[in-house]
């Protein structure tokens, strides 16, 4: 498997708690979290873009409450 390149997520500061993202020839896109760094959840760039426009338009609000 070849090496990939983790980005950390900037709204994670320099807290411990941490989200990396790896993009995958801008197709697929891999997410892991700094507390268990072996699970990997791999999603398309297109699912993910859909989920993020959900979550800005407040579209899973309803599940916080």
């Amino acid at each position: 498997m070849a090496v990939q390149s983790w980005q950390k997520s900037s709204f994670s500061g320099d807290t411990a708690n941490c989200i990396y993202v790896s993009a995958v020839a801008d197709v697929t896109v891999r997410i892991r979290e700094s507390d268990d760094p072996d699970t990997v959840l791999t999603t398309s760039s297109g699912a993910l873009g859909a989920l993020l426009l959900g979550v800005k338009a407040g579209e899973f609000d309803h599940l916080t409450t």
